[in-house]
């Protein structure tokens, strides 16, 4: 595996770590359809939480949740629609941003962002 998805599969396993020491339920990990990959499904407090991990190795080029681009918001309003329909979901969803960044090969923040984005 390229070390890039390496560094990815990381930051999506230290995002499942964080949300579930907050409490949320995670339901799926990287789910798929057709296409397009939800990265982490939870629930939390009644709500159905579509997770977005993005991992970088610093900020030089920007904040990791700058690269969650409306391809990337439909591709996951796209399968998120599938998912609600498939377990039969009633309630409330949110789209959810983890961006993890590392500097030095350590672990540098985690920043959480609820409600990210609202699909169109």
């Amino acid at each position: 595996m390229a070390e890039h998805n390496e560094l990815g599969r990381y930051g999506e396993l230290l995002a499942k770590e964080y949300l579930e020491k907050l409490g949320y339920r995670i339901l799926d990990v990287n789910w798929v359809y057709g296409r397009a990959e939800i990265d982490l499904i939870a629930f939390h407090e009644g709500k159905l939480i579509f997770v977005e991990v993005k991992t970088r190795r610093s900020v030089d080029h920007g904040e990791p949740e700058e690269f969650v681009d409306w391809k990337k918001e439909k591709q996951l309003e796209f399968a998120s629609a599938v998912y609600i329909d498939r377990r039969n979901h009633q309630g409330e969803i949110r789209f959810d941003i983890v961006a993890i960044v590392f500097e030095n090969k350590e672990l540098y923040k985690i920043n959480h962002i609820e409600d990210a984005f609202w699909p169109t």
